[in-house]
């Protein structure tokens, strides 16, 4: 059984992993430069990302042997713009002010990354938002829950008053897309609920 290390420091994505039960230990989230390449659309973005969180953080462990390393990268995409995490309040309202009312989409690149090579997948899933008034998107702000999730806003937390509907696999808007993630783990020697009794 090959061990999991985990390339990211979003606790939405331990907690995903401890859902499915499979143990990790997690790695320091690499230093990535995630600005998107000229022409890059969505899909090639995330996988890239995911690509190289992963990479970076197999090329940082000591001991690889029977090692499997997770990176991971979720963007928002609207419009043919790319929604990441906004960096200030301003920039956060501004972000769910475009989103207000729309249909768009959220992706979730999965890399896993292994002695044998590194395996890329991505997930798509459509979001519709709710038609939000100024003064919802500055009560929502002003939560400070934006400022870490791309396109400003947790489907998992107070975010979810915000949603009226999805279409997709609900845990890539989280993070992690555990259906996909789940095959690509097992693939790579890592079973799934290692924690069951059963």
């Amino acid at each position: 059984m090959a061990q999991l290390f985990l390339a990211s420091g979003s606790p939405r994505r331990h907690e995903l992993l401890g859902q499915i039960g499979v143990p990790f230990t997690p790695l320091q989230a690499p230093q990535i430069d995630e600005t998107p390449m000229p022409g890059e659309e969505g899909d090639a973005y995330v996988q890239r990302l995911a690509r190289e969180k992963a990479q970076a953080g197999w090329h940082c462990m000591a001991d690889t042997a029977n090692a499997c390393v997770l990176g991971a990268d979720t963007i928002v995409m609207h419009q043919g713009k790319l929604l990441g995490k906004p960096a200030d309040a301003e920039e956060a309202a501004a972000m769910l002010a475009f989103l207000s009312s729309t249909e768009h989409q959220v992706l979730t690149g999965v890399a896993v990354y292994t002695a044998v090579g590194c395996e890329v997948a991505v997930s798509r899933t459509t979001v519709t938002m709710r038609l939000l008034s100024d003064d919802l998107i500055r009560r929502y702000v002003a939560t400070g829950e934006p400022f870490d999730k791309a396109g400003a806003y947790g489907i998992q937390g107070y975010g979810a008053a915000l949603i009226a509907a999805l279409a997709g696999c609900y845990s890539t808007v989280v993070g992690l897309p555990l259906a996909l993630t789940a095959q690509m783990l097992e693939r790579a020697g890592v079973p799934i609920w290692q924690s069951s009794t059963q």
